[in-house]
């Protein structure tokens, strides 16, 4: 089903009057025009909306977490440099303990050296760390997925939203003009007495509640445009028809089931978390292990801080360090406990992650079905309202009506419409929450023709960076 109100056939004698409540448009020539489209829209949102944009940052800032892990590897490499005046004043004891020798004087001294250490070792940390910072990476791009769909499901609901009201505001335009030729007419027949003043002041009253109704139709419609530069980012314009997506959604509820149970990032976002959990175990089980490094220093010496007589020397050497945790204090132990602790919260945040995620997509999949069936009810609604109308203007002619019915049965077509304008955005609402909660509304579904962003560029760009400070877009 498309969402329009067609035209809406509507109320004064010999008028007709009709409500346009989207238009198509051929060719966009601007950003504003491309917004006038949902997919349109929907493509703006997904590139320009800073809060997907805040998590594209999020998930490359973690990406640098693995290349930090993997850095565990890698040598360490120091260079060191001093230089200064040394003042040495040194009495020695000659040989045979007849006599003393003393001496005293300032000498330049300077040091240069670099030293080099490896971890061989240390209780299989580095290789968990790096589990660990892979894990938070799916992690992180699942939560990215998730904002993707939470701003689409925006996006959609907000053009929605303002195409709805923009038809509302003008059945509400077009109901006051219909009551404004009706009170018209009733004075006209009040003058030549073929109606009272009860029936002139109803036609009145009515008048004002339409105004009235208006005036919070244009509340709606300006509160829902500025909605719509905020999630869309552009003006709207002539906004078009929207179809439904229920042909990218599973065809049974079971089936959406199953798909949001395997695709909800929700699910997925938790599953990694689970993984990154028992890595983190495993790093504190590591610290209770031995630890095994290689150290290598290269030293060039000027001078001497302990004798006037040494110019020069150079040194270097080679060292296997073997260390063994005995005991420091019971920290390692709270923190393997405080990690299974972790652990099983994790678990539980899966299990809450699985009810939530089914307990959405059965609420959504029944909503879906309401508003199809709404759909159905409020359009043989509206066609019996209309023909509700033209019975009673016509008994009103002839004196079996009263000017009061004529007023109630415009009212009651007036309200019809308004249900089946907001039926048919419910429905289209509700196939997009629907795609949502089974974890496909994406880009990539929808066939929206942008560039999709790929968080696996920019992590395959870091993740084996031994240097360099710039980010990989120069920044």
């Amino acid at each position: 089903m498309r969402f329009t109100c067609a035209v809406l056939n509507v109320v004064a004698p010999g008028i007709w009057i009709t409500l346009v409540a989207a238009m198509t448009l051929t060719e966009f020539a601007t950003v504003r025009a491309n917004a006038d489209t949902l997919e349109g829209a929907l493509a703006l949102a997904y590139q320009n909306n800073p809060q997907i944009n805040s998590q594209r940052a999020a998930t490359r800032a973690t990406d640098e977490g693995v290349g930090i892990a993997l850095s565990g590897y890698r040598p360490k490499v120091t260079a060191s440099a001093q230089a200064g005046e040394q003042y040495l004043d040194t009495l020695s004891k000659q040989n045979g303990g007849t006599g003393y020798t003393r001496s005293a004087g300032a000498i330049a001294v300077a040091s240069y050296g670099v030293t080099v250490s490896q971890t061989l070792f240390n209780g299989f940390q580095i290789a968990s760390r790096t589990r660990l910072a892979e894990a938070q990476v799916f992690a992180q791009r699942e939560m990215l997925r998730a904002a993707e769909q939470t701003i689409l499901l925006n996006a959609a609901t907000t053009y929605m939203n303002l195409l709805r009201d923009a038809a509302l505001l003008e059945l509400q335009r077009n109901n006051v003009k219909v009551l404004e030729a009706t009170l018209r007419q009733t004075r006209d027949r009040f003058g030549a007495g073929e109606v009272t003043r009860t029936d002139l002041a109803q036609s009145q009253s009515s008048l004002a509640a339409g105004r009235s109704a208006l005036h919070a139709a244009e509340a709606g419609y300006s509160t829902s445009k500025s909605a719509y530069v905020q999630v869309i980012g552009a003006e709207p314009g002539k906004l078009t028809n929207a179809s439904q997506v229920d042909r990218f959604s599973p065809p049974t509820l079971v089936a959406a089931l199953q798909r949001g149970a395997a695709q909800n990032p929700a699910i997925t976002t938790a599953m990694h978390n689970v993984d990154a959990a028992i890595e983190q175990v495993k790093i504190g089980e590591g610290a209770l292990y031995p630890s095994i490094s290689l150290n290598g220093s290269l030293a060039k010496n000027y001078g001497s801080a302990s004798s006037l007589g040494t110019l020069e020397t150079l040194s270097g050497a080679v060292v296997g360090v073997i260390s063994v945790p005995i005991y420091q204090g019971g920290a390692e132990y709270a923190s393997i406990r405080q990690a299974k602790e972790t652990l099983g919260q994790r678990r539980l945040d899966l299990d809450t992650a699985r009810l939530s995620v089914q307990q959405s997509i059965t609420q959504n999949w029944g909503q879906l079905e309401a508003t199809k069936a709404q759909i159905a009810a409020t359009a043989a609604q509206v066609t019996s309202a209309e023909i509700a109308l033209d019975g009673v203007r016509e008994e009103a002619r002839f004196g079996q009506r009263t000017t009061l019915d004529v007023l109630n049965a415009q009212q009651t077509l007036v309200s019809a419409r308004t249900a089946l304008v907001t039926a048919q955005h419910d429905r289209i609402v509700a196939s997009y929450a629907v795609l949502a909660a089974v974890g496909s509304l994406s880009p990539q579904v929808l066939g929206l023709h942008i560039e999709i962003y790929d968080p696996t560029v920019h992590y395959h760009q870091v993740r084996d960076a031994w240097i360099g400070v710039r980010t990989p877009d120069e920044r």
